[in-house]
């Protein structure tokens, strides 16, 4: 008896801990045809506006959320890689002496 207490007040316990913790992994957005990015756009963090401004700047129209596919032939484009490299080559041209 003893034991099954345990077991009902750990489980209760880690379902409390699941419920209460806000879901922050890490997703993709699916892109619409026509879109150059690839079929999904992936994200890192939560589902906010930022994140799909991003993967929309992405060239990714899209059309709603999904978990990463893990397949070799999806096309996966990532939301922060675009801007970052756009970043990189606007510091390096300010860096360049001229």
């Amino acid at each position: 008896m003893k034991r099954l207490i345990l077991a009902l007040g750990m489980l209760t316990g880690v379902a409390l801990i699941g419920w209460t913790l806000p879901a922050l992994a890490d997703g993709c957005y699916i892109c619409t045809s026509g879109s150059g990015c690839g079929q999904y756009c992936r994200y890192s963090g939560a589902d906010n506006g930022d994140n799909r401004k991003k993967c929309t700047a992405a060239n990714c129209k899209i059309g709603g959320t999904a978990s990463c596919p893990t397949g070799v032939n999806i096309k996966t484009c990532s939301a922060a890689r675009p801007l970052d490299r756009l970043h990189q080559l606007a510091t390096f041209a300010e860096e360049r002496p001229q």
